[in-house]
């Protein structure tokens, strides 16, 4: 019994010690606990505050970034209101020009239209002249057969060979009589307007170089002229840009310049120091100031009376002033005015034989060869140059238009275009008209007879009459009389890009055939 009361007491105060420990484990869990969640309350709130400013941070980079978004987005939404802008104003061109075109069209339909209509009616006349045709024709075949006893398809191929070789032969006949007429009228019209233009208008030969001769009474104007140690004559020389030459030549000064206005202009100043016997480079400073204003005056007086001998109003007083200057230009050796007047007056003839505006194309004529007045350096060719000038200053489209395409450098639109070209080319081809350099002439008729040479079946080539035409000689073993026309063609289109000349170059091609026997 003892032994159960002390298992019992152990047992008992095992219990009350495991439920002591218990109370005591329960309350320090339940203070761990309470501080845990005081801990979770602390970091919460810290979590929401530092959750509330990444917020608000987050927010206004957003703002940023949609103002942002919203500029950019607006930018491109201009951009594609200017492009769509664009694209509608194109879209306006190109209907307006579809709907100009559609216009055009529907003309072009209703004129096709017309002449279809025409076509079909002369079609059923074909069509019933053919069937009459074809009944002559059966009846033929017929008269044949029962004459000659052939088949039917005998007799056809007969008929349609003799139908085709005279049909051939009449043919080429009728065309080689109407080229050869057409040819002959077309050369006889033309000669005759040209011939009467030339006979109707007598002019001068004027030949110029770049030298003139200033004549003296005495060799003892030279000396004054010089002055002392030379100071006169390069007075003179630096004032009118003219190289004085005194040499040994008797009572003759020589002037040297490349420029006639400025060589006219030393002359008369010379003429004018040498009558006045005052001879200083002041006075010669004056004299040549005064000169070159009356020079220039005269310019001016020389356009006026030059479009007035020709008729002409109402031009430019810049155009007038370059007309007088031609007076002071050559170009190979002619004269300038009297080259533009004569073509002037030739161009009005012809205007007049063919019924076209005279007065325009005199004005044509004269300002044809402005472009090579302007002292100004340009790499444009000078007809180019003179219908900018012509532009510039007011003349009419026509007039622009001769000068522009007088050397083929733009396309013709007018009729007075030719015209100026045509009598252009008379006046600088005629006999003396210019002055040509012996060797370039040679070289030139040289290069002439080198280019039909090189031509198979040429045997021989001779350039005559001043190398204006071209007679080649062909072999007739290799070249046939269809093959000379070819040749002729072909020669003359190489000529034509390879060379520069003056005027026409007439390629003649001689195909001679012999046949020679000897009777013994």
């Amino acid at each position: 019994m003892e032994i159960l009361f002390v298992v019992g007491g152990l047992v008992i105060g095992l219990a009350i010690g495991f439920a002591i420990a218990r109370y005591i484990e329960k309350n320090h869990a339940s203070s761990i606990l309470q501080s845990a969640k005081n801990e979770a309350k602390t970091t919460l709130r810290d979590a929401k505050a530092e959750g509330e400013a990444i917020k608000k941070d987050k927010i206004l980079q957003a703002k940023e970034k949609f103002i942002e978004l919203k500029s950019e987005h607006e930018q491109v939404i201009l951009s594609r209101d200017k492009k769509m802008a664009e694209a509608e104003k194109r879209t306006r061109d190109k209907e307006s020009q579809i709907s100009s075109e559609l216009s055009r069209a529907k003309k072009a339909a209703d004129e096709s239209e017309k002449k279809i209509k025409e076509y079909d009616q002369k079609l059923e006349v074909i069509q019933r002249k053919q069937e009459e045709v074809e009944k002559l024709h059966r009846a033929q075949v017929e008269q044949l057969e029962a004459i000659s006893g052939l088949t039917a398809e005998e007799a056809k191929n007969q008929i349609v060979e003799s139908l085709k070789t005279e049909a051939r032969a009449d043919a080429m006949a009728y065309i080689q009589d109407t080229m050869e007429e057409a040819k002959l009228t077309a050369q006889q019209e033309a000669k005759k307007i040209i011939i009467n233009t030339i006979q109707r208008v007598g002019t001068e030969e004027a030949v110029e170089n770049c030298v003139s001769v200033f004549n003296i009474e005495s060799d003892d104007v030279k000396g004054r002229i010089i002055g002392r140690e030379g100071r006169n004559i390069r007075a003179i020389e630096a004032a009118t840009g003219v190289e004085i030459i005194v040499d040994d030549t008797p009572e003759a000064i020589i002037l040297s310049c490349f420029d006639p206005v400025r060589r006219e202009i030393a002359r008369l100043s010379l003429h004018r120091l040498v009558t006045d016997g005052r001879i200083h480079p002041a006075r010669i400073e004056e004299v040549v100031a005064k000169t070159t204003k009356s020079i220039e005056e005269e310019i001016i007086e020389i356009g006026k009376r030059t479009v007035i001998d020709l008729g002409i109003h109402g031009l430019h007083p810049e155009l007038i002033k370059i007309v007088g200057r031609m007076k002071y230009r050559s170009s190979y050796g002619q004269n300038l005015l009297q080259h533009s007047r004569e073509v002037a007056k030739l161009c009005g003839l012809m205007a007049a034989e063919l019924g076209l505006n005279v007065k325009l194309a005199k004005r044509a004529g004269l300002l044809h060869d402005i472009g090579k007045v302007p002292e100004t350096e340009t790499e444009l060719p000078h007809a180019i140059l003179g219908m900018q000038w012509a532009e510039k200053y007011g003349e009419k489209p026509e007039v622009c238009n001769a000068i522009g395409a007088h050397h083929d450098e733009i396309e013709m639109n007018t009729l007075i275009a030719p015209i100026i070209q045509v009598c252009d080319a008379i006046s600088g081809a005629r006999p003396g008209a210019r002055r040509q350099v012996l060797d370039s002439y040679i070289q030139r008729l040289k290069d002439l007879e080198s280019i039909a040479n090189e031509f198979n079946g040429v045997k021989n080539a001779y350039a005559i009459q001043a190398g204006r035409e071209l007679r080649v000689i062909v072999e007739s073993e290799k070249v046939n009389d269809d093959m000379a026309a070819t040749l002729s063609f072909d020669i003359s289109q190489k000529i034509q890009t390879e060379m520069t000349y003056p005027g026409q170059v007439k390629i003649t091609v001689i195909r001679e055939t012999r046949a020679i026997n000897i009777a013994k």
